[in-house]
């Protein structure tokens, strides 16, 4: 049997509502005469979540390590489908309005997300916090950082190609891995569509699974470190160009009040600094690494910034701000004279140091990419 589409529905203690869940999904695939099978991924239920499924004809797949993530990737490696339509077992998503998901994997898009905002708006289908602040922010930020385009970051009904989905190599293991989709499937620039979906009140009795404040740190968080230019980079540039222009205006406008807020701005140039090093040291690592796509430029990088105009480049910094600390401690210098010359030789000698160590590590994570 060709299977187009396989449904896949993590879980964990659903019994209430995954006999519910596996119908609707079937209703949907008969109405539609859609070659298709639904997976479980059991995340170690104790409530025999199992059994039902499997009365029912779904596939079960024991995923033994914890997590959303996890029973999604272990569900998913073993589907069979050209599709991939992924749903929670709490009976809260429309799985008997699939259609404008598959629509649009037929048309050739790589990834459908389901936006609740868009779709029918149900009383008590989210929590306050969830749908004012947490989605919207989180949403914004993940949009900001990846030019992802997308109204309904954390939708749990979405689509994807198993193609995609081998492209993507996912990694995460809990709740932040919805989030991981999006971010990746934007990465590799991927075609990503999007379609109105309703959300429902969850039909089980038991308290949620998702926290509200832990998961969505760990949603930040992952956005955070897949986007190194906004956690390094442009913080780093920021930082050092205010500083580098606040020490400027002080050594043109130096008197003995202002002098001492000189060497607060020329080590807020370093911390910049080092917040530029950061970057570059963290996406040679995650691209290297497989966590973040390698881009066009990124050889390039290498062929332009090599160990040796690094050493060369750091030395001569390093001589320079030694000359310049020779010339502040000349005895016919005022303490105010002094310090103008003294603060800025500092700051050019240990940044030349910087560079030099940079250009090491930079050298020894790059060296896979040495021909």
């Amino acid at each position: 049997m060709n299977i187009e589409l396989s449904i896949i529905m993590p879980c964990l203690n659903e019994a209430e509502t995954i006999a519910t869940c596996i119908q609707k999904a079937q209703t949907f695939l008969d109405q539609n005469n859609i070659e298709g099978e639904i997976v479980i991924g059991d995340n170690g239920s104790t409530d025999g979540s199992q059994q039902i499924a499997k009365d029912l004809g779904a596939r079960v797949i024991d995923v033994k390590h914890k997590g959303y993530g996890n029973a999604s990737r272990g569900a998913i490696d073993a589907a069979l489908g050209k599709y991939i339509i992924t749903a929670d077992t709490d009976d809260s998503h429309d799985l008997l309005n699939l259609h404008p998901f598959i629509n649009k994997l037929r048309e050739g898009f790589d990834l459908v997300m389901g936006n609740r905002f868009k779709g029918e708006k149900q009383e008590n289908s989210m929590p306050f916090l969830h749908r004012y602040l947490g989605n919207p922010v989180l949403t914004f930020i993940g949009n900001l950082f990846f030019k992802s385009n997308v109204g309904d970051f954390h939708c749990g009904l979405r689509g994807f190609t198993k193609e995609a989905y081998d492209k993507m190599n996912l990694t995460t293991t809990g709740m932040e891995f919805a989030s991981e989709i999006v971010v990746k499937a934007s990465l590799l620039k991927l075609k990503i569509a999007e379609v109105p979906t309703t959300v429902f009140p969850a039909g089980r009795t038991r308290k949620a699974h998702l926290r509200t404040f832990p998961d969505g740190w760990r949603h930040l968080r992952f956005l955070l470190l897949y986007s190194p230019r906004w956690l390094f980079l442009f913080p780093g540039l920021l930082i050092a160009l205010v500083s580098l222009v606040a020490s400027l205006f002080i050594l043109n406008e130096t008197t003995e009040a202002n002098i001492q807020w000189l060497s607060l701005t020329s080590g807020l140039f370093l911390i910049g600094f080092q917040f530029i090093i950061f970057y570059a040291l963290t996406k040679i690592y995650a691209t290297n690494h497989g966590l973040i796509p390698r881009s066009s430029n990124y050889n390039k990088l290498f062929q332009y910034f090599t160990l040796e105009r690094g050493l060369l480049f750091g030395f001569l910094c390093f001589i320079a701000g030694i000359i310049l600390l020779f010339l502040g401690f000349s005895p016919d210098n005022t303490l105010t004279e002094s310090l103008k010359i003294i603060v800025p030789s500092t700051i050019v000698l240990t940044f030349g140091i910087q560079v030099m160590l940079f250009s090491f590590f930079f050298s020894i994570l790059g060296l896979t990419e040495e021909k």
